[in-house]
């Protein structure tokens, strides 16, 4: 989808937007010196019309096409790459030539397991940065630099994706700490997908007097901890006390400020798995609404999408979204035999088309469930997952399932195997693509039989932020070489943002090195080089998306994504490749992310 001509009121369009994003940016610092780099001949196409068109010269542009080339230029017009090559590019009026100087580019970094619907909903004003921190003077530090755009008496918020474990500390800042950073704005600090959460003295006295038709105060430490007490979990009802407050404009913030976090570590495309809904046998939206014992992962999974598509429609949304459909519904009793289970499923695949959309936002498949897993151990629950199966393969619909096994046992992931093989007798799904989502453990025999069924599966990378040494040295997972090996399709994935950051170097980081966030090794034997990783989290995962037409790689014709780096991803040392981080990032041929690096290399 191309940008439409800016309005007054539209001040916040893809290109100005990025600002907020390069702002959040230099609470880390500049990038790396720029390297020399030489690079490998490819064939560039010529190039008739210059008009509107960008060019990046010099640089070390790994390309991922089948060949694995490295070229030094590539030329963007209408949101195609229209020259990928050494050496030639347009030149005279109306282009826009960057030179990179030796820096090192890819293809846009495309996510194919993320819940990222949630970060586009988070009430306040939203501080996703904070995932990036590793200690707690940098939280405090990414705080008091959003406080500059809030407005008195508004909410500074971080939520999910950073806990305790990604912090030197191993804690939240205090009460006091927050208070050192932000003292004249209320904060609220989130763990995880369901607390505990922090506040400062601002917000400790709204959450102390805060009433709603369904909760009242909450019960907050003298630390500013919001915690469970007597059973009630009251970093969910401050949570609550915050979302009802928002109104339809706060959401269209908190989609763009999402975007921006996602343009800033250099993720162009998302497969969103939505949300975990409340299982529930009523279609009523309104049953839905937020209510004070809902966790971060629950939305109103009918609305949770509608200021995104506002934005788009607007020709303000900046970041290709792939949605899936999660569903939710177990044997529910009150609805009677299997005929009358999973209507919401049943209503899905009547009503809605999958793949439809266009460039920037389409639908998807169902995922990562159509259904809770069950096991034959509990009859009824097994029915209804098992006839989710059904109904999908029916439909003729995509679907995934996400499963994961244990080092000790692939019994779950043999159930999924062994119900596609059941659906591919029954339906034929071979044409579908369905997809297994983590697939720790799946075995060698596993991984043939997925393969045959021209299934691929979708690699977990979260494993790093929670996992420990297990006392009998077996890795965690995913086993990344034989998955690799099998020749499966096989996409790469973080699972943010509740989880698990939504930053994907730190999964990439995992895959090539097996260390956790404090420097342990917990995936010994599994590791895979930084080139197979980014293939994963690129060409494979556009695969994945059913886009390698359009997406996953810089070659003639696609779709123009891609992020110039601070640091060679390929030659650094682990532990720089880790903080690796784009200077700019370009989505459909526009620059959305910039840091500010390349300012003085444009021509």
């Amino acid at each position: 989808m191309k940008e439409e001509d800016p309005s007054a009121k539209n001040e916040l369009s893809r290109r100005n937007f990025l600002k907020t994003g390069a702002t959040a940016a230099a609470a880390f610092g500049g990038a790396q010196a720029a390297i020399t780099t030489t690079a490998s001949p490819a064939v560039a196409s010529s190039i008739d019309d210059t008009s509107g068109t960008l060019v990046f010269v010099n640089g070390r542009i790994h390309t991922m096409d089948a060949g694995n080339s490295i070229v030094s230029s590539v030329t963007v017009k209408d949101g195609r790459f229209t020259a990928v090559g050494n050496g030639a590019h347009a030149q005279g009026p109306g282009v826009r030539v960057i030179n990179l100087k030796g820096r090192t580019v890819v293809p846009g970094i495309i996510e194919s397991h993320t819940h990222f619907v949630s970060l586009a909903n988070r009430p306040g004003y939203h501080v996703a940065q904070w995932e990036l921190a590793s200690n707690i003077a940098e939280v405090l530090e990414l705080l008091a630099a959003r406080r500059r755009d809030v407005p008195p008496g508004q909410f500074i918020t971080a939520m999910g994706a950073g806990t305790p474990r990604m912090f030197a500390e191993l804690r939240l800042p205090t009460l006091a700490e927050i208070d050192s950073a932000v003292p004249d704005r209320p904060v609220f600090l989130y763990q995880g997908g369901g607390g505990p959460a922090r506040t400062n003295t601002l917000g400790k006295q709204f959450f102390e007097s805060a009433t709603a038709p369904l909760a009242g105060p909450c019960v907050v430490g003298a630390d500013g901890s919001l915690t469970t007490v007597a059973g009630v979990n009251h970093a969910n009802r401050a949570l609550y006390h915050l979302r009802i407050r928002q109104t339809f404009e706060d959401k269209k913030r908190s989609a763009l400020d999402a975007q921006a976090f996602s343009a800033s570590v250099g993720i162009t495309a998302v497969l969103d798995q939505t949300l975990v809904a409340v299982a529930t046998g009523t279609l009523d939206p309104a049953s839905l609404d937020p209510q004070p014992t809902h966790p971060l992962f629950t939305l109103n999974h009918y609305r949770m999408y509608d200021a995104w598509l506002a934005l788009h429609r607007e020709g303000r949304s900046f970041i290709r979204l792939q949605i899936n459909f999660l569903h939710n519904q177990p044997f529910i009793p009150a609805l009677g035999d299997l005929d009358h289970q999973l209507p919401e499923l049943r209503e899905r695949l009547k009503n809605q088309f999958f793949f439809f959309g266009d460039d920037m936002v389409r639908t998807g498949a169902i995922g990562e469930w159509a259904a809770p897993f069950a096991t034959p151990s509990s009859p009824d629950n097994y029915a209804v997952w098992y006839e989710s199966q059904r109904l999908v393969a029916k439909a003729g619909w995509r679907n995934e399932n996400a499963q994961a096994g244990t080092p000790t046992s692939s019994a779950a992931i043999e159930q999924v195997v062994s119900t596609y093989e059941a659906m591919d007798r029954e339906f034929g799904i071979k044409n579908l693509r369905w997809g297994l989502q983590h697939a720790a453990f799946a075995t060698p025999d596993h991984l043939a039989r997925l393969k045959a069924l021209n299934c691929g599966v979708s690699m977990s990378g979260f494993t790093w932020l929670n996992g420990v040494p297990r006392a009998d040295g077996l890795p965690l997972g995913p086993l990344y070489p034989q998955i690799i090996a099998s020749g499966i399709p096989a996409g790469l994935h973080e699972d943010g943002v509740h989880i698990a950051p939504h930053n994907p170097w730190f999964a990439m980081h995992y895959a090539t090195t097996g260390l956790n966030v404090l420097g342990q090794q917990i995936n010994p034997g599994q590791q895979i080089s930084r080139q197979q990783a980014l293939y994963a989290y690129t060409r494979a995962n556009a695969w994945y998306l059913n886009r390698e037409n359009d997406l996953g790689s810089i070659e003639v014709g696609k779709l123009a994504d891609l992020v110039v780096l601070d640091r060679d991803y390929f030659s650094v040392s682990d532990t720089d490749m880790r903080r690796t981080r784009p200077v700019l990032t370009v989505v459909d041929g526009e620059i959305v992310y910039d840091a500010g690096v390349l300012r003085g290399d444009r021509a």
